[in-house]
């Protein structure tokens, strides 16, 4: 499965947290605000980024602003 292989791919860009409010998910596990992270694929709505838990994750890009 190509998702398995994300975290060894290039970085496409950085990109810093600016807030870790979800309405349905509990993110602030996995993000901590200020801290610039590698993105590792992108879609329209998401990003898949390595966390803070040093895994490939997917989440809202409404958490993050371009480095």
């Amino acid at each position: 499965m190509i998702h398995e292989k994300w975290h060894n791919n290039k970085t496409l860009k950085k990109v810093t947290c600016i807030q870790t409010d979800a309405k349905k998910y509990i993110v602030d596990r996995a993000l901590t605000v200020g801290k610039t992270y590698e993105v590792k694929n992108e879609t329209e709505e998401f990003l898949f980024i390595i966390d803070n838990t040093g895994k490939v994750g997917g989440y809202y890009k409404e958490y993050f602003e371009e480095v």
